[in-house]
């Protein structure tokens, strides 16, 4: 389960009561990086190929959320809920200091940055959204299953180790990933999300089985009726946001149209964008046609603070040019953009 990204990164541990919260941090230290979330099920890997096509003058610090990834599971008889998991980042910014936050969320991370962002409203200084902008509604039926299973799950980690989760092969697992995922996941990249999530069996020692919290697939979900989403979106207008959505993904459906175009409304900072053939996935299969939408967002949006002195060294690179030349561009652009930097 060894990949080789082509960036440093720091693996992270943020004290939390029932345990940690484990994350990447990817490139500068120096300055305050962008957080980036991932969705339901998933974990920061399914950030891999996304972040190393981003501006290196900004560090990304990817979290797997409670439950997921290698980060702490809550106790028993306590379950995940989207409200508890909206405080996993004032939390954050309370460990690292930050008075304000850059959100980058896809799917369960978008939509708990959108819920932030409408709380506190002055503390987010732009966010971007992958394939989400609110919830989409449950029914009755939905949510009671959800419950009716929540408890066999407790029934079977109360059980330990006597009761695994069903438990694969390597190669299955890459299948059963992808067909979960609803193809969204390509197969050939389900090992992305597989490598932080995975455990071998002790009951077949040719097996594994996924580590996640198997409560986290009956969290407790949110609605956001049509006035309530209007009234959360109105607290972000003006604010920079970015929607990215895969054209062949239902993740985005008519009942966003009227919260988006509020979002969108008299706002010079607000970018929709479509990818398309992009799946729920597309940061993950298509991760050079989103990255051309996100650099050009982040250097409007936060752009190289005055002490640095490049805007993408892989650029200079591919450029070829002198450091005189890139000291001179460097100086034109600060020139054109520091009134825009939310530093």
């Amino acid at each position: 389960f060894a990949f080789q990204i082509p960036i440093q990164y720091e693996e992270v541990k943020i004290p939390a009561p029932w345990g940690h919260i484990s994350g990447r941090w990817y490139g500068n230290r120096l300055e305050r990086p962008i957080l980036a979330i991932h969705g339901w099920l998933d974990n920061l890997g399914t950030f891999d190929k996304l972040i190393p096509l981003l501006p290196d003058y900004l560090g990304v610090l990817c979290i797997d959320l409670p439950g997921h990834g290698r980060s702490s599971h809550l106790p028993p008889g306590v379950q995940y809920s989207i409200h508890d998991y909206v405080y996993i980042i004032p939390r954050i910014m309370k460990e690292y200091n930050w008075k304000k936050v850059s959100l980058l969320g896809h799917s369960l991370g978008g939509i708990l940055s959108f819920i932030y962002g409408a709380l506190a409203p002055h503390t987010v200084d732009m966010i971007i959204s992958l394939d989400i902008l609110i919830p989409l509604r449950m029914s009755c039926d939905h949510m009671n299953q959800a419950l009716e299973r929540l408890l066999i799950e407790e029934e079977r980690n109360n059980a330990g180790s006597l009761q695994e989760p069903p438990s694969y092969s390597l190669s299955q697992m890459n299948t059963v990933l992808a067909r979960g995922s609803h193809e969204s996941v390509p197969v050939e990249l389900a090992s992305h999300l597989i490598h932080r999530q995975v455990v071998k069996s002790q009951l077949y020692p040719e097996r594994f089985y996924f580590s996640r919290d198997g409560r986290v697939k009956y969290y407790h979900y949110i609605d956001i009726d049509p006035g309530l989403a209007d009234e959360m979106v109105r607290r972000l207008q003006k604010k920079p946001f970015m929607i990215i959505k895969g054209s062949k993904s239902p993740y985005l459906p008519s009942s966003a149209s009227g919260p988006m175009s509020v979002l969108a409304k008299d706002n010079p900072h607000f970018e929709f964008h479509t990818v398309q053939g992009g799946t729920h996935h597309l940061h993950l299969h298509a991760a050079e046609e989103v990255a051309r939408y996100i650099v050009p967002f982040l250097q409007r949006h936060r752009p190289p603070p005055l002490t640095s002195w490049a805007l993408n060294n892989k650029d200079e690179q591919q450029n070829g040019s002198s450091k005189k030349q890139h000291v001179q561009r460097n100086r034109q652009f600060f020139w054109n953009r520091k009134r825009g930097s939310k530093l």
